[in-house]
């Protein structure tokens, strides 16, 4: 099995290949780089265009998947969805707990999960993404408050009608805005919409001790893994693309 990922700067490629040597036998990592700082090892790709030579040896089938590294988002994101002839890309991140309890949460992209229809697409792809990682098949769907809380304010209550509507069209529970019972019962939690996933990941990540291990992309055929540029461990992303390659034969 062949994966590349993607090495902004010199400096990134040591973290990265530490995360690689953890992988074991029988995954070669190529790493895709700029030209200038190449140091003409031959497990480098150097390109004046590096994140186009990643996203095109991915669409080629000249590796079996990707992860972004430290690419920067916008762009790399872009050249991806125009690749596989998308009009947007749907991720699904896999987050660990402080006390270590892995689940799937989606949308992470703030443009991503904003009605009712992204919502299921994305319980319907996330679900598969759990059981391929032998987490809870449950879905839990987040809203922007209790129950209780009807008639507080109009968005409040639009985040409840459609979760809601989610949760009963994705076979899914209604958990109000109680994402900490949540993440105890689900192996996929779905946010309000993409601004509140992200603050729940950046949340996670950044502030409660917690870790963000990487977001398939799930709407297209490569394996595709994006991932933070804040990221100093890469081994799980790696893992990630590592068992999509080997579980996933069709686009879940």
């Amino acid at each position: 099995m062949i994966l590349g990922i993607g090495v902004a700067s010199p400096e990134d490629l040591p973290g990265m290949r530490r995360a690689a040597a953890e992988l074991g036998p029988g995954v070669v990592v190529r790493y895709y780089c700029p030209e200038s700082g190449a140091e003409g090892s031959p497990d480098l790709v150097p390109s004046s265009d590096p994140e186009a030579a990643l996203v095109g040896d991915l669409v080629a089938n000249r590796i079996d998947g990707a992860v972004r590294g430290t690419f920067p988002a916008n762009r790399t994101l872009r050249l991806l969805r125009e690749a596989a002839g998308v009009d947007h890309l749907e991720r699904v991140a896999l987050l660990e707990t402080a006390d270590g309890r892995l689940f799937f949460l989606a949308p992470v992209g703030v443009d991503e999960g904003w009605t009712v229809a992204e919502k299921v697409a994305l319980i319907r792809r996330g679900r598969e993404l759990a059981r391929l990682f032998e987490l809870s098949p449950k879905v839990g769907v987040l809203s922007g408050g209790r129950l209780g809380d009807l008639g507080r304010h109009p968005a409040v209550d639009r985040s409840m009608a459609d979760a809601e509507l989610a949760a009963r069209l994705g076979d899914g529970v209604h958990c109000e805005i109680l994402i900490e019972d949540a993440v105890r019962e689900c192996g996929l939690v779905i946010a309000p919409d993409g601004i509140a996933g992200n603050l729940v990941f950046r949340t996670l990540a950044y502030l409660g001790g917690g870790k963000g291990h990487g977001a398939p992309v799930t709407n297209i055929e490569p394996v595709f893994i994006d991932t933070s540029r804040a990221s100093t461990d890469y081994a799980q992303a790696l893992r990630l693309a590592i068992a999509m390659v080997g579980g996933r034969s069709r686009p879940l």
